[in-house]
């Protein structure tokens, strides 16, 4: 009978355990698209009573995605209190690549994430306001967006990274609205080339960034994540990088991120010195 009532003490505080991180849904003014965006701040449960500054994980959705893609999961309440740090989860629109659009100017999207909604969050929350206090990541078109963003502004982030990322688009010319925010590819190659992550490696040197890729074998970005991994290795530039089985789901990104989370995790601890 004792066995018994340890085994379902046991499985009721397996089941029950509540992350008690606070999940706050925000809007962002960007001056630059003259409209609200929104956004999900996540803040871990030693924010309210602590009078440190907090590290901060910029997480991106991908295609087809919101602001809610990622800030509704229990994975990212519960990186928030593990690992002490504020996570903001942005909308980029469902396709926006996370760049400016050089054919339409309603999309500036690197912009608002790099200038806008940073700024925004820094004035509003506690947080440590150098590239040391910040990382960023994201899935799929997020990926691209976290390398995309960090690596032509290294002055704002410390560490970045990308998950299932699409991380060379030249080789998808049809999909995902790309040939919306970059014209087609056929008539304006030029775009497609400036705009690809696979095409930023010049603004990288050694250790300038710490970087974490990650994509499944399965995917349909493997190969391009197998193609960036091969340059950065022949360009000298550390980085991390993870192969393992999986496709291009939730499945995949909700045990990525906590990988992910902990390379971040280790970046903020050695970078900074919280009091």
């Amino acid at each position: 009978m004792k066995r018994i009532l340890l085994t379902l003490l046991f499985f009721s505080i397996l089941f029950t355990t509540v992350w008690s991180a606070n999940v706050d849904t925000v809007t962002v003014f960007s001056k630059t698209m003259q409209k609200q965006i929104k956004a999900i701040v996540i803040t871990p449960e030693s924010y309210s009573k602590s009078t440190s500054k907090f590290p901060v994980l910029y997480l991106l959705h991908g295609h087809g995605g919101d602001q809610t893609s990622w800030g509704n999961t229990s994975e990212v309440k519960e990186i928030s209190d593990t690992h002490n740090m504020i996570v903001v989860t942005p909308d980029g629109h469902q396709s926006s690549w996370y760049f400016d659009s050089p054919v339409d100017s309603t999309f500036k999207y690197e912009t608002y994430i790099t200038e806008e909604l940073i700024d925004w969050i820094d004035r509003n929350y506690k947080t440590i306001s150098t590239r040391e206090g910040r990382a960023i990541t994201g899935l799929s078109m997020g990926g691209h967006g976290g390398l995309y963003l960090a690596f032509r502004n290294q002055d704002i982030f410390g560490a970045c990274g990308s998950m299932s990322g699409g991380v060379d688009i030249r080789p998808f010319p049809n999909n995902w609205g790309l040939s919306e925010r970059l014209g087609k590819q056929s008539e304006y190659p030029e775009n497609w080339e400036k705009n690809t992550v696979i095409n930023q490696l010049y603004l990288l040197t050694p250790n300038s960034l710490k970087i974490i890729i990650d994509c499944g074998t399965d995917d349909f970005f493997y190969k391009v994540n197998e193609k960036l991994h091969e340059e950065l290795l022949y360009r000298n530039i550390p980085h991390d990088y993870i192969s393992r089985p999986g496709v291009h789901n939730w499945d995949y990104w909700k045990n990525s991120i906590k990988y992910q989370a902990l390379y971040f995790s280790e970046y903020f601890k050695s970078t900074n010195k919280q009091k």
